[in-house]
């Protein structure tokens, strides 16, 4: 038997947000009180006028014409070589003439192969050239 005035339970199908809208208002008045408080860090960063600066030196330009054809420019004088694969690491030893610090820079054409250009690149860090950099042409 039922008993009378008591109904059955039915559930809740609410839920209650008013305490995360607490909390939330709660988190939000704290970080507005102390984010000016925080005081952002100072990074120390070093002084250009300590720094060393280059000297600038006119490059010496290798352009590879074809595989084994190389041309070696000095742009200081302009005087241009063409010299193969195997000499190619002396014809720029004798151009730096002890500055070992001289830049070498190569250039190809599009149409080259890379690999002719990979060698070039290999037979100077092989010799032991320190500065090797590639020519490029900017867009434009």
């Amino acid at each position: 038997m039922k008993e009378l005035g008591r109904r059955g339970r039915r559930g809740i199908n609410e839920i209650n947000v008013v305490p995360y809208i607490d909390v939330m208002l709660v988190l939000l008045i704290i970080f507005m009180v102390t984010a000016p408080m925080v005081t952002p860090s100072v990074i120390d960063l070093p002084s250009m006028a300590n720094a060393n600066v280059p000297k600038q030196t006119t490059p010496i330009e290798v352009t590879v014409r074809q595989v084994g054809k190389l041309v070696v420019r000095d742009l200081k004088t302009n005087a241009s070589s063409e010299v193969t694969l195997d000499g190619l690491a002396a014809e720029v030893k004798r151009l730096q003439a002890g500055d070992t610090e001289r830049p070498v820079v190569i250039a190809a054409e599009k149409s080259i192969q890379y690999q002719a250009v990979v060698d070039a690149m290999d037979t100077l860090q092989r010799a032991a050239v320190p500065k090797v950099g590639l020519l490029v042409k900017p867009k434009g």
